[in-house]
């Protein structure tokens, strides 16, 4: 079967992290691990917002959605990263490798702008605690979700449809463990510029603006920080806001390394160890972070303990 855009290549193979025979044992089981740790944290984490009425509030209801992007996030290419360290020749066929594209691409924006939405809830609580409620109110924030999974779908689709335009000639061996932008684009033989542009683009948007939103709320949240005359007060005003700015350094800071930066002065190797912090070590540490991290979840996860017991 030919693919809808005239490539010859109908299937491709995918390296994986390493080919290094002896690393592939010790790393499926690494990485399995992290996956079903990764699964069963955002998983409870969801479970548990849903069940305590306590925890429907603003802060909650975007953890719950980030525990949601998270948890479908790094379902996307874990199960296909573990067959790589198992199997001999690890393919995937090209309307798969573009569908893993289209949700890695749609998930990745969407957990930018939720984490936005969590600095702008951050910025309420902290700036003007007495109009919370008013300010965050429900249709609020179902409409900033509503808008965050907008923006993802059109990124995700503008990266999509601008590959599907390339031809794949005879070249089918991609050096990643599984269909990104970058290393797909290095595989076509026909010219990338526009989908360089895009990328740029697209990807540019998606980091500037959040980080710009995020950059303005933090600045605000320091100056009230600072008014506060009490000791106590600013220690619990940093603790509120702590697990958020580790969430946001690691999963910016590992994106912009990666895409925002010239594709001539990283080689894929690299590219490979920086995106496994933003497609793994970030949907494993959130919900640890935020749990541990968190008295009200603590309290939460005793009681809907002991109610079973």
């Amino acid at each position: 079967m030919i693919p809808e855009n005239g490539s010859s290549v109908t299937e491709f193979i995918l390296v994986g992290l390493t080919e290094n025979p002896n690393l592939q044992c010790p790393l499926f089981i690494l990485f399995l691990v992290i996956y079903v740790v990764t699964v069963l944290g955002n998983l409870g984490l969801i479970i548990l917002i849903g069940l305590n009425s306590h925890l429907h509030t603003p802060m909650y209801f975007f953890l719950f959605n980030l525990s949601f992007v998270d948890l479908c996030y790094s379902s996307v290419f874990s199960p296909k990263m573990l067959m790589s360290f198992i199997s001999e020749k690890n393919v995937i066929s090209y309307r798969g490798c573009m569908t893993q594209l289209f949700f890695f691409s749609f998930f990745g924006i969407s957990e930018c702008y939720v984490l936005t939405s969590m600095a702008y809830d951050r910025y309420v609580a902290i700036c003007n605690p007495l109009l919370y409620k008013v300010a965050l109110s429900p249709k609020l924030c179902l409409n900033l979700m509503f808008g965050s999974y907008m923006m993802a779908f059109f990124g995700a689709m503008a990266h999509t449809i601008c590959m599907l335009r390339l031809t794949f000639c005879d070249a089918n061996t991609i050096n990643h463990y599984f269909c990104d932008m970058l290393p797909l684009l290095q595989l076509s033989c026909t010219n990338t510029y526009i989908n360089e542009m895009e990328v740029f683009v697209v990807v540019g948007i998606n980091i500037v603006v959040p980080s710009i939103t995020i950059f303005v709320s933090y600045g605000f949240i320091l100056s009230s920080i600072f008014h506060i005359s009490s000791n106590k007060g600013r220690s619990k005003a940093f603790n509120t806001c702590s697990s958020h700015i580790i969430a946001l350094s690691l999963f910016f800071g590992s994106g912009a390394f990666m895409y925002l930066k010239p594709s001539a002065a990283m080689s894929m190797d690299e590219g490979k160890i920086s995106s496994v912090f933003y497609t793994n070590t970030v949907p494993l540490l959130n919900p640890l972070i935020y749990s541990l991290r968190n008295k009200d979840v603590k309290v939460a996860l005793r009681k809907s303990l002991s109610k079973r017991k």
